[in-house]
């Protein structure tokens, strides 16, 4: 298993915001992923306008987790309408 960094941005909404929460962690769950940490980042404002919107909700997570599940989470997260943008930053050992 290897580690990463796992930034996503979520709607200010807070019913978009608990259905994106809620559906994510157990996309993460389903999946076998280790969440070692999370660190709420706060409302921020985006650097381009994503769905519509020009601010959102960022968390941090650092996870551990198997290569090929990192691939298909990465096509899950796409179909999340709940979800403005994330990304997977593997941290080197």
């Amino acid at each position: 298993m290897r580690r990463y960094e796992l930034t996503v941005i979520f709607p200010l909404e807070e019913d978009q915001h608990s259905a994106g929460r809620t559906q994510f962690l157990s996309d993460l769950a389903a999946n076998g992923v280790e969440i070692e940490k999370t660190d709420e980042m706060g409302d921020r404002d985006l650097a381009y306008e994503v769905k519509k919107r020009k601010r959102g909700k960022y968390v941090l997570f650092l996870i551990k987790a198997d290569p090929a599940k990192v691939i298909n989470l990465d096509r899950i997260f796409k179909l999340n309408a709940n979800l403005l943008k994330y990304l997977f930053v593997r941290i080197e050992e």
